[in-house]
C-alpha cells in the first residue's frame, strides 16, 4: 500500500490506519477494564463480504456506539470470537468501514473532527438541526455518499437518528437498502447510556456491564418488499418496534425516561 493511497472520500489511508490504532489504545479499556462489554454472535463478523455491508443497529450515544462497533469487528476479524483481549488486533484494522453520522455533530469540536477522519459519512439531518425540529430536503449527496461507502466496504447506520429509545426508524435507511441492495446485519446494543455522557466522550459511571449482540442479516426481498415492510423488518431487527413496550417492564420504562430528564438537564 502506498503512503499516500487515499480512500474515495479521500482520506490517505495510512493516516486512517494510525488514527484507529491510536483512538482505539485509549479507549480499549472503555470495553475491556473499568466496563465490561458483553459481546454474541462476532462469529457472524468474519464471514461477511468484503463490501456492501450495512450494519443497523439502535443508539445510545453519539460516538461509544461506533467505537465499540470498531473494536469489536477489528477483533472478530483476527480471529476473536465474542472478546476484545489484547488489542493487537488493533495494528492491522479493517480501513473500509464507515459509519453514518451528522454533520452537525462531527463538526462540533477538535476531537469529533478527529474521529470524523477514522471513517465518518457526515450527512446533514432533514428532522432536526441545533436541537430543534425542522422538515428540510434530503441531500442527494448525502445519499450518493453512503452508496459510495458501500461499494468500497461497510457501513454503521443508526436508523433512528437519535439517541432516544422508541423513535421511529427513518425511511431513509430503506431506501438505501432498496437501491444498494446490500447485505444487512442488525445490531442491538445496551448499557452504553448508562456508561458514559450523552456524546459518549466521558465515562460517567464505571462497573457497567454493556452488551452487544450481533444478529444474522435480514432476509430482504429487495425487489417485492416495500418500504414500510422493510422499515418494519429493522424495527424488530433491532428491538426498537412498539410491540417491544408491551413486554418490557414498566420499572425500566420509567427508569429510562428518568435517565433522559437527568441528560436533558445536564445538556
Amino acid at each position: 500500500m502506498g503512503l499516500f493511497k487515499r480512500n474515495p472520500f479521500g482520506h490517505i489511508l495510512f493516516l486512517k490506519r494510525w488514527l484507529i490504532r491510536i483512538l482505539g489504545a485509549l479507549t480499549h479499556r472503555r470495553f475491556k477494564g473499568f466496563n465490561t462489554l458483553e459481546i454474541d454472535g462476532s462469529e457472524i463478523i468474519k464471514n461477511l463480504p468484503d463490501n456492501n455491508v450495512l450494519f443497523v443497529s439502535n443508539h445510545q450515544t453519539y460516538f461509544a456506539d461506533v467505537v465499540a462497533m470498531f473494536h469489536v469487528f477489528n477483533a472478530a476479524l483476527s480471529g476473536r470470537e465474542d472478546n476484545i483481549k489484547n488489542i493487537g488486533y488493533l495494528w492491522n484494522p479493517k480501513l473500509n468501514i464507515y459509519y453514518v453520522a451528522a454533520k452537525e455533530t462531527m463538526q462540533s469540536g477538535f476531537l469529533p473532527k478527529l474521529l470524523a477522519y477514522a471513517g465518518s459519512i457526515s450527512i446533514e439531518r432533514t428532522w432536526r438541526e441545533k436541537g430543534q425540529d425542522i422538515n428540510k430536503q434530503v441531500k442527494m449527496s448525502d445519499v450518493s455518499n453512503i452508496s459510495k461507502a458501500l461499494q468500497d466496504g461497510w457501513v454503521i447506520t443508526f436508523p433512528q437518528g437519535t439517541t432516544k429509545p422508541w423513535k421511529p426508524i427513518r425511511r431513509g435507511t430503506a431506501h438505501i437498502i432498496k437501491k444498494n441492495k446490500p447485505l444487512v446485519v442488525p445490531i442491538v446494543i445496551d448499557g452504553f447510556r448508562r456508561s458514559f455522557d450523552k456524546k459518549g466522550l466521558r465515562t460517567k459511571k464505571k462497573g457497567i456491564l454493556q452488551s452487544m449482540e450481533i444478529k444474522e442479516p435480514l432476509d430482504i426481498d429487495y425487489e417485492n418488499d416495500t418500504m414500510d415492510q422493510i422499515v418494519e423488518k429493522l424495527e424488530y431487527a433491532i428491538e426498537q418496534h412498539p410491540s417491544f413496550l408491551k413486554v418490557i417492564p414498566r420499572e425500566e420504562i420509567l427508569s429510562e425516561e428518568e435517565l433522559n430528564k437527568e441528560r436533558q438537564w445536564r445538556y
